[in-house]
């Protein structure tokens, strides 16, 4: 039989949508993929649902001013980013140390498409999943408030906002993890890197230099630019923070795309 359907399986060469079909069958059938989906689920919501319940209401006008409850109930994505980028990291690199790497090439030889299947199935399926926690975090946690607390709705202004940006930061995390995956090839130094990047490095600085530079990494963005409706001094505005988490996402995956087509699987 011959046909433009058939050509992939005739000529051993995948197109995009194969390509990404096939990404898709890997990452569904890893262990780590459900246990840290799961993980990441049931810990943001614990640590909103704990945080949200131990939150007293404010008292003077300072305070009242900067009470911001949707930024404690999202306190959760500082683990979520973790397990997701380390998710991230594991998806490229689980290839290279199990070899499949070579098949997955060799089915898919063109190497930036290959890379760019990968982003697309791991990153829709972590923006899914981050979406999802942070509203029902957002839900459960705000539930938990003391009846005397002010809860947030996700109709008053700034908060629907700060709920979904939280959640599509763990997919941008998540793909950050991919992309330095993609240019060390090897798990420990890129957790390494992934990890100095989100977590180390911004409280040296932050703990040096104040929010002059650190105001520029990703935990900090997070934190106190996207999830947040009370504005943060000193702070990038949340779409300025998501401008650039963006830049570094894009940046990232185009420097592993870039070196993946240089050396040898």
């Amino acid at each position: 039989m011959t046909g433009t359907a058939y050509t992939p399986a005739l000529t051993g060469r995948y197109g995009f949508r194969q390509t990404a079909r096939m990404e898709w069958i890997k990452l569904r059938s890893l262990r780590s993929t459900a246990y840290a989906l799961l993980l990441t689920v049931v810990g943001m919501i614990a640590m909103g649902v704990v945080t949200m319940a131990n939150t007293k209401a404010p008292h003077g006008a300072d305070k009242v001013a900067s009470f911001d409850p949707t930024n404690n109930v999202l306190a959760g994505v500082a683990l979520g980013q973790l397990v997701i980028g380390v998710l991230g990291v594991l998806v490229m690199t689980g290839e290279y140390a199990s070899g499949t790497i070579r098949a997955t090439l060799a089915a898919a030889p063109d190497r930036r498409r290959a890379l760019t299947a990968k982003a697309v199935v791991f990153g829709g399926l972590a923006l899914l999943v981050g979406e999802l926690v942070a509203v029902v975090t957002f839900l459960a946690g705000t539930a938990a408030l003391s009846p005397g607390v002010p809860a947030p709705s996700l109709g008053e202004p700034g908060v629907l906002r700060a709920v979904l940006m939280a959640g599509a930061y763990l997919a941008m995390v998540g793909l950050m993890g991919l992309g330095i995956g993609a240019i060390t090839r090897h798990t420990a130094s890129a957790v390494g890197i992934f990890v100095g990047i989100t977590f180390v490095l911004p409280a040296l600085l932050a703990g040096t230099t104040g929010t002059t530079i650190a105001r520029f990494f990703p935990t900090m963005i997070a934190g106190n630019s996207l999830a947040v409706t009370v504005p943060v001094d000193g702070m990038l505005t949340p779409w300025a923070g998501f401008v650039v988490l963006c830049l570094y996402t894009a940046a990232i995956l185009a420097v592993g795309g870039r070196l993946l087509v240089r050396r040898d699987a």
